[in-house]
């Protein structure tokens, strides 16, 4: 949406297949039979908390000088070759929605960049493009961070580390229960610190084993049952199924488990046992 309303038309490449980042192979591939001139920038999303192939994406992007704007909103203190999420782009950009890995007690988000005039312009679109008290210079918005959000944050930013770890290892602990299943459950890649904003699985038979695990009083989610390019709000772009195929076929099969810092051992366990009288 955030594009959309630019004026830009949003472009989609497809995923990869083990860790549901986009695909540098298929961004290339893209840029090579596309005409260059019209794409602007590369927005990469590290999805569920592990990071997109940064090397590659920031190769092409200086092949094709295109600027990298990062979508880090599930990635806090994720890291790639030992540097955070959110530094690699020339804008990076963060949600604080309450369940998030740093969340606030109300909507919230923000956007960091090291460039003096996108920090100028940040800071007028996000209050109405008012360069000084009823003196607007642009169209922008009221979107500032609510003082009290802020005040919050500052407090369980310093706690951030402390509960990554707590779920990185909640994280190992439902790959060990659940390794000799057919279930498939996240990777993480080398030289990635993973930091499980959610814990996603994939099975062919997700939605039996949604109903399944909802009578025994386990919820679950999908995040996400439709991919973007097959919404109904965005059918002018022209994509058809069949279009992003690794994109369809996992949005069919994954399901992201109870998971959060302070899932105890036991609940976990109980989840264990009931997707194996499920799986068999």
């Amino acid at each position: 949406m955030a594009i959309s309303r630019t004026g830009a038309k949003p472009i989609f490449v497809d995923i990869d297949p083990e860790v549901y980042t986009m695909d540098p192979s298929g961004l290339e591939d893209f840029l090579k039979r596309r005409k260059r001139s019209r794409v602007k920038a590369i927005l990469p999303v590290h999805l569920y908390g592990h990071p997109a192939e940064m090397d590659a994406i920031m190769g092409i992007a200086n092949r094709y000088h295109l600027m990298v704007i990062e979508d880090a909103c599930q990635a806090h203190g994720a890291e790639y070759q030992g540097r955070k999420m959110g530094s690699f782009g020339r804008m990076a950009c963060f949600s604080f929605y309450p369940t998030k890995n740093l969340g606030a007690y109300g909507d919230g988000g923000m956007v960091v960049t090291n460039e003096k005039k996108f920090y100028e312009r940040l800071r007028l679109l996000r209050r109405y493009g008012e360069k000084k008290k009823y003196e607007h210079v642009l169209r922008g918005w009221n979107s500032r961070l609510d003082e009290m959000q802020a005040a919050i944050l500052r407090v369980k930013l310093k706690h951030l580390d402390q509960w990554n770890g707590e779920r990185r290892k909640r994280a190992l602990m439902y790959k060990r229960m659940l390794e000799s299943t057919e279930v498939r459950c996240p990777i993480e890649k080398e030289q990635i610190r993973h930091v499980y904003h959610l814990f996603v699985i994939q099975t062919k038979r997700r939605n039996a084993l949604q109903v399944f695990l909802k009578e025994k009083g386990i919820e679950t989610l999908i995040h996400y049952p439709i991919p973007i390019h097959l919404q109904k709000a965005y059918t002018e772009l022209g994509y058809r199924r069949g279009d992003l195929p690794v994109t369809e076929k996992v949005a069919h099969e994954i399901l992201s488990l109870p998971f959060y810092p302070e899932l105890t051992s036991e609940e976990m366990r109980e989840v264990q046992e009931q997707l194996r009288n499920f799986l068999g």
